[in-house]
């Protein structure tokens, strides 16, 4: 089974971005013990603040894996794009957000993705995605 896991804008600074939000811990540290503790999955990573490069990478991913977590980051409340290109695919996908996005500002309440995947894992920290390899896995 292959994953593909999309992180969008300000997602590489996890570990030192306002960690009372968003944790201590790097999306690469974590990464590697995602990776540990799924050893049958063929994972894929990428993160870009760009948001063309994100769409890019949907649509090179869209055909040929598994199944795709996003966390689009801002582009979530902004980016009509972003869930065309979710719409174009295949692949299902799970949108996924560190913090609860439904508990912060109100313009965060809004996702542009939300509809076109398949669920959202939302406020569960780290752990979200985690949950969504688990939904790709079938348990």
């Amino acid at each position: 089974m292959k994953i593909a896991i999309i992180n969008g804008p300000n997602l590489n600074l996890l570990g030192t971005r306002e960690p009372g939000i968003y944790g201590n811990s790097s999306f690469e540290n974590y990464f590697e013990q995602l990776k540990d503790k799924f050893p049958a999955i063929e994972f894929q990573y990428y993160q870009s603040n760009i948001e063309g490069e994100l769409i890019n990478e949907i649509q090179r991913t869209g055909f040929t894996v598994d199944g795709i977590i996003i966390n689009p980051g801002g582009y979530t409340h902004t980016s009509v794009a972003l869930g065309d290109a979710i719409a174009a695919i295949t692949t299902p996908v799970v949108e996924v957000h560190i913090s609860n996005i439904f508990g912060r500002e109100d313009f965060r309440k809004l996702s542009l993705v939300s509809g076109k995947s398949v669920g959202v894992i939302s406020g569960l920290g780290l752990k979200g995605y985690e949950l969504a390899v688990v939904y790709f896995m079938g348990d």
